[in-house]
C-alpha cells in the first residue's frame, strides 16, 4: 500500500469514528413536545450519569394505584458538573419531583426534566441549554 493510500485508509478510519456520537445525540424538538408540560413525582429506581445525557428512572403512581415507570432526560454530564451536581446528586430511593416536557410519542414513558427537585425542597438542577426549547442555538 502507498503512503497516500495508507493516509486515506487512516482518515476515512478517523472520521467514520467520529461521526457515531453525533448519530447518538438529537434535538429538543424531534423527541419532545414544548406544548406538553408535565409535572410529575416519584421514586428514583435507576440513575444513569453518562454522555450524551444523563437519565434517570422514576416510578410514578396513578390514581388507580398503578405505578408506571418514566425515563427522565437530563443535560449533559459536563453541564451539570459545572453546576455542582455529580453521579451521586440522584440516589436510588428518593422521592423527587420533575418537571418537564413529555415526550411527542404518546405511548412512550419519557419526559425531558426541566427542574428536579428533592422531598426537602432542594433544586437539583435545572435544564441544559441544549434542551431547552426556549433558547435561541
Amino acid at each position: 500500500m502507498t503512503r497516500n493510500g495508507l493516509v486515506a485508509l487512516l482518515a476515512t478510519s478517523v472520521l467514520s469514528w467520529a461521526v457515531v456520537p453525533a448519530v447518538a445525540h438529537h434535538s429538543f424538538a424531534a423527541e419532545f413536545d414544548s406544548n406538553k408540560p408535565v409535572t410529575l413525582t416519584g421514586t428514583i429506581t435507576k440513575v444513569e450519569f453518562q454522555n450524551p445525557h444523563i437519565y434517570f428512572y422514576i416510578d410514578v403512581k396513578g390514581a388507580d394505584g398503578t405505578s408506571v415507570n418514566y425515563a427522565i432526560e437530563g443535560g449533559t454530564p459536563n453541564q451539570l458538573r459545572r453546576q455542582g451536581w455529580g453521579r451521586d446528586s440522584l440516589k436510588v430511593g428518593e422521592t423527587v419531583t420533575v418537571q418537564g416536557f413529555a415526550a411527542r410519542k404518546a405511548d412512550v414513558h419519557v419526559v425531558n426534566g426541566r427542574t428536579v427537585i428533592l422531598a426537602d425542597g432542594r433544586r437539583v438542577f435545572g435544564f441544559s441549554g441544549a434542551a431547552d426549547p426556549d433558547s435561541n442555538p
